[in-house]
């Protein structure tokens, strides 16, 4: 595990749509050389329709737009959408799409969960937040609870070079080689950043083995806020033994389930970890959908990956790790409020950490959640593919540089990308992004 770390970074946390969204939204308008675009989910709502509007924005300042969705985790889109970002010169590339089978999505398997934005090589936005109206608060009680972060300095190129790596994945002659925005010159003070990646070649555990090393290290607390908690074994006994030496753990778990079976298999870990002072809280104010951490008063992370066998073992994703003593008293501060607003804590005699049939049943459900990842992962892994997809030409009474019409028709991208021209023969990924 080789990581990087960059001193003289400018970092920032982003909460929820209502922190993450004009952020991202005004960087991406601002944009005048490269925007790079990562997401697992893009609806076609409000949020959506201003990303629209805010790429087309970009590419009209000159800038090279590049958007890379999963084949998996995004819906339908019109015509009139994609033609509109065709038109204005926007690249969209679908990850691994895969025609639904029975009206069902296929290969839930190595999905790019990655949700990551670069805009001229200056700032990167990293995080757990999708571009779909449900991580804002208006949406209603299923509203998600989430985190993102916004970084500006020399950690920049990592993450650029991880974004552009995925969809240029053939070494280009010395030529034509695309070269890296200029970044502005990093402030003499900032914190200490680093960029990780989990995929299916070189880095397949590179995530957890930092978790690991934290909470190893940890002498004074650890604060873990993770929407689907079931780590490995040795997350877990790092866990329990940080307590048993006099740290303060404490999780900040789903209370508001959205899979009941894996909410099922968490709390069957309860009473392994209670005994040991862990302190286990469940947000049950609206859905948690955050992936950060916390250890002393310094080291912190925020990104796309939980803590779970599908993020640990199998999907794509990207997580920003960062040393200062600022940022981490501001997260801390962050959670501390969820924690004491919206959370309830869970006890031993707590009917969540007891039970006959409940935990019997979770146990079942922590294993096979845990160890069906490495299972799979024996069986031969295709390579998957990154089509870059163009919508075809809209009715002549609905103008391109329109938004998407109200009653047009949708275009199902994910599931018939043979529907639609392709620009360039399908190209694979590298072996490592697999």
């Amino acid at each position: 595990m080789k990581t990087t770390w960059h001193h003289g970074n400018r970092v920032e946390l982003l909460e929820n749509g209502e922190g993450f969204y004009p952020a991202v939204f005004d960087a991406i308008r601002g944009a005048t050389r490269e925007v790079i675009i990562e997401t697992f989910i893009l609806f076609e709502d409000k949020v959506g329709e201003e990303l629209r509007q805010a790429m087309i924005a970009a590419a009209n300042n000159g800038a090279s737009v590049e958007i890379t969705i999963d084949g998996f985790g995004s819906p339908e889109f019109s015509v009139t959408y994609l033609e509109s970002l065709r038109a204005a010169g926007v690249r969209i590339r679908v990850f691994d799409p895969r025609p639904r089978l029975f009206g069902l999505r296929t290969h839930w398997f190595r999905r790019l969960h990655r949700k990551i934005v670069v805009v001229d090589g200056k700032v990167a936005f990293v995080g757990g937040i999708n571009f779909s109206a449900d991580h804002l608060a208006d949406f209603g009680p299923e509203a998600k609870q989430d985190y993102s972060i916004r970084v500006e300095g020399p950690a920049v190129d990592d993450i650029r070079a991880a974004a552009r790596a995925l969809i240029d994945p053939a070494p280009r002659p010395w030529h034509r080689r695309r070269r890296a925005p200029a970044v502005a010159a990093p402030a003499r003070e900032g914190a200490r950043v680093a960029f990780v990646i989990r995929d299916n070649g070189r880095h397949r555990d590179d995530i957890e083995r930092h978790y690991r090393a934290a909470i190893r290290a940890a002498r004074k607390r650890i604060v873990i806020a993770n929407a689907y908690f079931v780590p490995g074994y040795r997350i877990l006994k790092g866990l329990r033994d940080a307590a048993r030496r006099g740290v303060e753990v404490q999780l900040i778990l789903q209370g508001h389930p959205d899979m009941p079976w894996v909410t099922a298999a968490t709390r069957s870990l309860y009473r392994y970890l209670l005994p040991a002072g862990v302190k286990i809280l469940e947000y049950c104010r609206r859905p948690l959908h955050g992936k950060v951490a916390l250890v002393d008063d310094t080291w912190a992370t925020v990104g796309s990956s939980n803590l779970d066998p599908l993020s640990l073992a199998m999907n794509l994703e990207a997580n920003v790790l960062v040393q200062d003593a600022a940022f981490n008293a501001h997260l801390h501060e962050r959670l501390q409020a969820l924690a004491s607003e919206h959370c309830t804590p869970v006890t031993d005699d707590d009917p969540r950490a007891r039970g006959v049939l409940r935990p019997l049943m979770g146990v079942v459900l922590f294993h096979l959640l845990r160890h069906f990842p490495r299972l799979l992962g024996l069986l031969p892994a295709h390579v998957p593919t990154l089509p870059e997809v163009v919508a075809q030409t809209p009715p002549a009474s609905s103008p391109a540089s329109d938004g998407p019409a109200p009653d047009a028709d949708p275009a199902p991208v994910l599931e018939h990308v043979s529907s639609y021209r392709a620009t360039q023969p399908p190209r694979e990924c590298r072996r490592e992004h697999a």
